[in-house]
């Protein structure tokens, strides 16, 4: 059961793996396993939020409440990633999202860095390979912190 709802936190947004993979090590799940699950969930809804929020964004752009803003977030991501790529280059853009996505902070993670790629309109598979690393990133210094301050010890 403890897997499943591991599995579970790792996809809901904002708490993803960072509360995913404390919970699992604190209820006895061993890190690496721990890490698998929570990777899993966390990568599995990236590809929808990837394609859809653009999609959702320029569905709404000529709607009556919403249209402003969406048009707003539209042409700002656009020309925020065409700024970002053109002064970082392509390996600074994926450098910048690996380190966005795992580096453990509040706001920070896969939803969130996966919407941003999207709206930036950077590309797919790049993208979702530095949220991955990311993920990773964030899962390992979540498990490390996780053990060091002795959350496994909850387990026994």
């Amino acid at each position: 059961m403890n897997y499943i709802i591991t599995f579970l936190i790792s996809m809901v947004p904002l708490v993803e793996l960072r509360g995913a993979v404390p919970y699992a090590i604190a209820t006895g799940i061993p890190m690496w396993q721990a890490l698998v699950i929570a990777v899993i969930g966390n990568m599995l809804p990236v590809p929808i939020i990837f394609f859809f929020a653009r999609r959702v964004l320029e569905w709404g752009a000529d709607k009556p409440v919403v249209g402003g803003f969406f048009t707003w977030c539209l042409k700002k991501g656009h020309s925020g990633g065409a700024k970002l790529e053109k002064t970082a280059g392509e390996r600074g853009v994926f450098l910048a999202l690996l380190l966005f996505v795992g580096i453990p902070l509040p706001g920070t993670g896969a939803w969130t860095g996966t919407l941003a790629a999207s709206i930036l309109d950077w590309k797919f598979k790049s993208s979702v390979v530095a949220v991955m690393l990311g993920v990773l990133l964030a899962g390992i210094i979540m498990g490390t912190l996780s053990i060091v301050f002795g959350l496994n010890t909850f387990a026994h």
